[in-house]
């Protein structure tokens, strides 16, 4: 099973990601501009794997650049829980 195709899976390495981001120091801003990052990159380059990405896809493509922010910042809070 590729890691983009179960939802549960990728949340969980997202949120050791962002687990070791806090970790090493990094501010909740700087934790979400490279989330924001990878969600302009996921959504400009990987196809959907579940609802869930489409859902988010949807979303990412309909955002202002501020509702973006947001929908990263809540993304990375959601994974770390």
């Amino acid at each position: 099973m590729d890691l983009l195709d179960n939802w549960g899976k990728w949340k969980t390495i997202l949120g050791k990601a962002v687990d070791l981001g806090q970790t090493m120091g990094l501010s909740d801003h700087t934790i979400t501009n490279v989330s924001e990052k990878i969600g302009t990159y996921l959504s400009n380059n990987v196809d959907p794997h579940n609802d869930e990405e489409r859902l988010l896809k949807q979303l990412w493509d309909a955002a202002s650049d501020e509702e973006r922010k947001t929908l990263a910042k809540l993304v990375a809070e959601i994974s770390d829980k």
